[in-house]
Order: C-alpha cells, then sequence, then structure tokens
C-alpha cells in the first residue's frame, strides 16, 4: 500500500487522494504561456512539484515527487515555511 503524508491529516492511503496536476510559479501564469503550458507540457525526470488534493478533506497541498522513484518526498501547504526555497547551508 502507498501512502501519502497530508500536510493536515498525517499519513493516509494513496486512494484519498486526487492529482491536480504541475504546480507552476506565479511568474509562469502569463496569457502569452498559457497554450504552452496546458498542452505543451514537457515530461521532465527528477523532482516535480505538484498540487494534490485530500478528497475526505478536501484539503490541497504542495507535493515534491520523484518522476523516476515515484517516491514521495515531501509535501506542504502553499504559503507555509516549508514552500520557501531550500538553501542548502
Amino acid at each position: 500500500m502507498k501512502i501519502m503524508t497530508c500536510p493536515m491529516n498525517g499519513p493516509r492511503n494513496i486512494s484519498e487522494f486526487q492529482w491536480l496536476g504541475p504546480a507552476h510559479d506565479a511568474a509562469e501564469a502569463t496569457d502569452e504561456n498559457l497554450i504552452t503550458r496546458l498542452f505543451h507540457t514537457p515530461n521532465p525526470m527528477g523532482v516535480l512539484r505538484e498540487w494534490w488534493r485530500h478528497t475526505p478533506s478536501s484539503t490541497v497541498f504542495i507535493a515534491e515527487r520523484d518522476l523516476i522513484t515515484d517516491e514521495i518526498l515531501r509535501t506542504y501547504l502553499k504559503g507555509s515555511d516549508a514552500d520557501k526555497p531550500q538553501t542548502n547551508s
């Protein structure tokens, strides 16, 4: 059984979640690149930030998932301290 950690409700079975698509930076959300973002999305290998929803509680959050191993690296709410870029110090 695959487990995902909801930032509000803790570890849950993956069947309780709905994938909502890749998370984009606000700077990418322009009319000029809307068609490209919607219809020509690249399929990169590596870590992708994605929107997910815990359906029983309707909690929407971001998950970082490694597309090569399908491992969920971390989950966090948008605007939380975890949403800030990580620095290597």
